[in-house]
């Protein structure tokens, strides 16, 4: 048997759909004390299971997949997606409103039309970590075959993705 007959072949199934797509506002800062103006985006987003394949010959069934994706993409549509973990960003939460401050900045948002991120940046990269980590949180209770990876992308602007990728 050759060396690369031995090797076993890696299995991944992906899933990219045009209505897993959610718009949404946030703003970032870098470099220290540069914020942007608030701005939105139609965040597109894919993602990619990595394992062997169970009895039915599959790494994961596509249609559960997009599924759990739609719930989390429908979770951040037409929203405000502000950080929690940020250094210098406040976000101070009421039942009715949340307070933002940032230096001499402020904004005031009603509560139902934000989604406070544990994250310390509304980053494409930490959004679609974060995604990673809630899509992760909602399979594995389900899912009993072995998974060896997860990948989720967002595409903040037509051709700028970030991607994240992570053990199961």
């Amino acid at each position: 048997m050759s060396e690369s007959a031995a090797v076993s072949p890696q299995f991944r199934v992906r899933v990219t759909k045009d209505h897993l797509v959610f718009s949404a506002a946030h703003f970032i800062t870098f470099n220290g004390n540069i914020c942007e103006r608030l701005h939105g985006h139609n965040w597109r987003t894919a993602v990619e299971v990595s394992g062997p394949l169970d009895e039915n010959q599959y790494v994961f069934d596509f249609i559960a997949l997009r599924d759990n994706l739609q719930k989390i993409v429908l979770e951040l549509d037409h929203h405000m997606l502000l950080p929690t973990q940020h250094p210098a960003i406040h976000v101070t939460s009421t039942e009715r409103e949340v307070e933002v401050r940032f230096e001499d900045r402020r904004w005031v948002f009603p509560r139902e039309d934000c989604v406070l991120l544990p994250v310390a940046n509304t980053t494409a990269e930490r959004i679609a970590e974060w995604i990673a980590h809630r899509l992760r949180d909602m399979i594995k209770p389900h899912h009993t075959h072995p998974l060896t990876g997860l990948r989720v992308e967002v595409e903040e602007n037509f051709g700028q993705w970030a991607i994240v990728e992570m053990p199961w």
